[in-house]
C-alpha cells in the first residue's frame, strides 16, 4: 500500500541527499548543524520506511546501494525544486515582474500612465493589467494587487497607504460662466444648476472655508448625478453645470481658458488619494515599486 508522505519523511530524503553529496555522515551534520548520530538515525529511520539498504557504510567511505543512488537522484531534484521555488519567491519580491493588476477611477488614467510608464520601461518583465472602472472593485474576488482611492475609504480589512492629498476646486465651463454668471458667496451655490460626482442619489453637501470666516456647508442639487468623472467633466465643459474637481485636473483647463474656477476665495478639504491592498506585509516588488512611483508622481501634481 502506498504511504503518504509526511513533514518528517521529506525532511529525511534531504538529510539522505545531503549525506551522500557530502560523503560522510559527520560531514552532513556539520553543513546540517545536526550531530552526527541525529543523522544516523534519520538514515536508519528512512532506510526501515523504504525496506531498502539505501548506504553501504564502512569505517573509511560511505557508498551509495543501487537502489539507494536512484533514491539520491530523486531526493536531489526534490531540494533542486525546493531551491528553485525559493529563488522564484526571492525574484518576486526583490524584482518587479510578472503581471500587475491595477484597478483604478476612469478620471484617473492619465495620472496612472504618466506614473507608471517609467517603471514599465525600466523593468521589462512586468506588465499591466489595467481596471479602469468608477465602481469599486473586489480585491480578493478579482484577485486586484492595487486599487487607487480617491476620498473618504470604507471601513474594511484592507490596508490603504495615503499616496498624497489633492486640493478641490469648484469649476465651470467657460460659456456656462458667460451666460450664467457665478456664485459670489457659497450661500449661492444653492441657486446653480450642481453635477454630482456619486455613486448614489443622496444629496451632496459642499464645504467650503477661508481665513477669518466661519466654514460654510452648502446643499447643492443639479440636472445629473453619476459615477464617471470623464462624463460630468464633458458636460461642465458643455455648459451644464458647476462641477468639483481635483486641481491638478482642474488647473489645466482653467489655464486653456475652458473652464473658470468658481468661488477661487474659499476652499474645500481636500481628499486623500490612497493606495489599497489586500495585506500590508509580504508585497512583492511589483507592488512596492508601483505605489513608490505612484507616491512621487503625485507628489508632484499637488
Amino acid at each position: 500500500m502506498k504511504q503518504s508522505l509526511t513533514i518528517d519523511r521529506l525532511k529525511r530524503m534531504a538529510i539522505f541527499a545531503h549525506v551522500v553529496e557530502a560523503g560522510s555522515m559527520s560531514a552532513a551534520a556539520r553543513e546540517l548543524d545536526m550531530t552526527t548520530s541525529a543523522v544516523s538515525q534519520q538514515i536508519r529511520q528512512l532506510e526501515a520506511e523504504t525496506g531498502l539498504v539505501l548506504l553501504h557504510r564502512s569505517t573509511r567511505r560511505l557508498n551509495t546501494t543501487e537502489a539507494g543512488q536512484v533514491y539520491y537522484e530523486d531526493c536531489a531534484a526534490m531540494l533542486l525544486a525546493a531551491q528553485a521555488a525559493e529563488q522564484r519567491l526571492s525574484d518576486l519580491r526583490d524584482e518587479p515582474r510578472g503581471e500587475l493588476r491595477i484597478a483604478f477611477p476612469v478620471g484617473f488614467s492619465a495620472h496612472l500612465a504618466a506614473a507608471l510608464t517609467p517603471l514599465l520601461r525600466a523593468h521589462p518583465r512586468l506588465s499591466l493589467r489595467l481596471f479602469a472602472e468608477d465602481r469599486r472593485a473586489d480585491l480578493i474576488a478579482e484577485r486586484i494587487d492595487l486599487a487607487i482611492r480617491v476620498g473618504t475609504l470604507a471601513d474594511s480589512t484592507l490596508v490603504a497607504r495615503r499616496l498624497t492629498e489633492w486640493r478641490h476646486l469648484l469649476v465651470a465651463g467657460a460659456a456656462f460662466a458667460r451666460e450664467r454668471g457665478l456664485p459670489q458667496a457659497p450661500a449661492d451655490l444653492a441657486r446653480f444648476p450642481v453635477l454630482n460626482l456619486s455613486v448614489s442619489h443622496q444629496a451632496e453637501f459642499i464645504e467650503l472655508q477661508r481665513p477669518g470666516a466661519p466654514a460654510q456647508r452648502v446643499r447643492v442639487n443639479g440636472p445629473v448625478v453619476g459615477n464617471s468623472f470623464i462624463a460630468l467633466r464633458q458636460l461642465m465643459l458643455q455648459g451644464a453645470g458647476i462641477m468639483r474637481m481635483p486641481a491638478p485636473d482642474a488647473a489645466p483647463l482653467i489655464a486653456a481658458g475652458r473652464a473658470v474656477q468658481v468661488l477661487p476665495g474659499w476652499s474645500m478639504p481636500p481628499l486623500g488619494v490612497y493606495g489599497v491592498t489586500v495585506r500590508r506585509d509580504a508585497q512583492p516588488a511589483k507592488v512596492r515599486l508601483a505605489i513608490a512611483a505612484l507616491r512621487a508622481y503625485l507628489e508632484t501634481t499637488c
